[in-house]
């Protein structure tokens, strides 16, 4: 039985840069080689990025990706590492991207896998199945493939295919079983959702049996807009035996020994499967020999809480957004409540104390402890703290504006914005907003007040969950003999906007214990109303909360972007009609 030495490689593309991904290909390949290894694995269009979105309707940006391509795999060969099979996702074409109604059938933008060798692209792959759910709009983007290229090398046949291929039964993991093929390969962009590794782990053991072979996922991580990768690469047996993976949220070269069948005869190259695709043969001779010495074990790392995971994917998601972007900073407001305490700690744990300016701009409704609380965070963390009293901008306003209530509330959370904004221009940070997704959801925030940013952390972030989020990054940093980043203050204390005399959340807002879970259902689950109140939640809340989140649309479209953790993401996942009568409560 042949034994192949596999490296997984789980990295962090940039979108457009197609010469620094073409570098990462090749600073990585190289480690690999160091390691051993006999064939080289990269992720779904890592010489692109992924998603590319619209830049697929470019010519010139696939004529670039295609370039780029060929020019790889001859500096991967000049790099002295010509005989170690790679694969990589790219962007490919037949014939120019096609988006009219009459586009001709079978040709467009292919969302591909290429294996390289020698110098040359010794075999191509284009992906069967293009989702067409939540963040994905590939059926927009895409021709699907209609081959299963199987490579045979080291003694072993190789099928590939790319991410959703691997979420849907039948296409190219049937196809690899009548194949007869010993590894199926499975190059992923798959973003992160909370609990997504507990239904992808069932699911690659689902298509091991299904292609009766072993399978090699190699996924990306990154952030990249709203979208953050987290890694967990792993191979799975034939059997359902899990043979390694790799840890979330940090790039990691994963190499392993694999025992594989040697190959057989199976479908011939042309010839249909019973799925209508056709399988296409490739031979690649001349890999590197199989490493003397020890096995190869790249250890099993077993998933984090979700506290931890949703920390990470947080802070991840920051960081890539902040660096790609190219922003030196952040800015925002700190006002001594538990969302803006959230939203530093993760910018600090992000970019480090000195890149974070936080800034607390207190108005004659602000309590003392709102501003102590502010000061101590800065304190524990270390990041640059500033105070600008509003009250004398506000009373500017108010001697030449004849306002009162909640315009005047209004007022202040929009000179704070101002102030933000103003901070950005002149030092050039970008400002973070800290509305939690449940106070995006019932449109509880100003436009162009405190909504206003560049990017928002916690945007998918329920406020139950931000208050977890704080007690368990606090007693990770007491795990560790640190400081806790949060004041106990800024935990417990009645959460409050501070826009009038004595105000609290609670005054506009059932207690977020109530209003997460009705959310919840409704945002999440898409129940209607009659399913809230048949899960027991009472009708004339639940007919306030659907009021709330059905006229807050067009804030919802305003808002900034941040990074996605939930199953269905304002944005993306969730696109309704602004101007819409149709009313859950009648």
């Amino acid at each position: 039985m042949p034994t192949l030495r596999l490296a997984l490689c789980q990295v962090n593309p940039s979108v457009g840069d197609l010469t620094g991904n073409a570098g990462l290909v090749r600073a990585w390949t190289r480690r690999a080689a160091a390691s051993g290894a006999q064939l080289v694995l990269f992720p779904e269009m890592m010489l692109t990025g992924y998603p590319v979105e619209d830049l697929v309707f470019r010519r010139s940006f696939v004529a670039a990706s295609q370039a780029a391509l060929g020019r790889l795999a001859a500096d991967l060969a000049a790099d002295g590492l010509g005989e170690l099979p790679v694969v990589v996702g790219y962007l490919d074409a037949d014939g120019p991207p096609q988006v009219s109604a009459d586009a001709e059938p079978g040709r467009g933008a292919r969302n591909a896998a290429a294996l390289l060798h020698r110098g040359d692209v010794v075999a191509t792959y284009f992906k069967h199945h293009l989702p067409n759910y939540g963040v994905f709009d590939e059926d927009r983007y895409f021709v699907p493939g209609d081959m299963l290229t199987v490579v045979r090398l080291g003694g072993v046949d190789v099928a590939l295919t790319i991410c959703e291929d691997l979420w849907q039964a039948g296409g190219p993991f049937a196809a690899a079983r009548r194949a007869g093929v010993g590894l199926v390969v499975n190059i992923n962009g798959s973003p992160y959702e909370l609990n997504k590794d507990d239904l992808r782990m069932p699911l690659v053991r689902r298509r091991a049996a299904e292609a009766g072979a072993t399978i090699a996922y190699v996924n990306m991580i990154g952030g990249q807009d709203e979208l953050v990768f987290e890694g967990d690469s792993m191979i799975v047996a034939a059997d359902g035996t899990v043979l390694t993976r790799a840890p979330q949220f940090v790039t990691h070269l994963l190499v392993h020994d694999v025992d594989l069948p040697a190959a057989d005869a199976g479908v011939g190259d042309g010839e249909e499967t019973a799925d209508g695709l056709r399988v296409v043969r490739r031979t690649v001779d001349g890999i590197p020999p199989s490493p003397t010495g020890p096995a190869a074990t790249g250890g099993l790392i077993e998933p984090v809480a979700d506290e931890a995971e949703v920390w990470q994917a947080l802070v991840l998601g920051l960081r890539d957004y902040v660096e790609k972007n190219r922003f030196p900073s952040v800015v925002l407001g700190l006002s001594g409540g538990i969302d803006s305490a959230v939203v530093a700690a993760i910018a600090v744990d992000a970019l480090g104390g000195d890149r974070v300016v936080g800034v607390s701009l207190p108005s004659q409704h602000s309590s003392e402890h709102s501003r102590s609380d502010a000061a101590d965070l800065a304190k524990r963390t270390g990041l640059d703290y500033r105070v600008e009293p509003i009250q004398p901008m506000v009373d500017t306003f108010l001697a030449n504006l004849s306002l009162s209530g909640v315009a005047v509330e209004n007022l202040q959370a929009r000179v704070r914005g101002v102030i933000l904004m103003a901070l950005s221009n002149q030092e050039g940070h970008l400002v973070l907003t800290t509305g939690n997704k449940s106070e995006l959801a019932v449109g509880y925030s100003t436009l162009y007040g405190d909504s206003v940013g560049g990017f928002n952390p916690i945007k998918d972030v329920w406020k139950t969950l931000v208050w977890r989020l704080a007690k368990w990054r606090n007693a990770e940093a007491a795990r560790l003999g640190l400081t806790p980043p949060i004041p106990e203050n800024s935990i417990g204390k009645p959460p409050s906007a501070e826009l009038s005399p004595g105000q609290l959340d609670s005054d506009s807002l059932p207690d977020y214990d109530v209003l997460d879970p009705i959310l919840i259902g409704y945002i999440d689950g898409d129940l209607g109303r009659d399913g809230l109140v048949a899960d027991g939640h009472d009708p004339a809340v639940v007919d306030k909360v659907l009021r709330l989140v059905d006229t807050a649309e067009y804030k919802r479209r305003q808002s900034a972007p941040g990074t996605k953790i939930s199953m269905k993401a304002f944005g993306r996942d969730r696109r309704l009609p602004i101007t819409n009568r149709w009313r859950e409560d009648g």
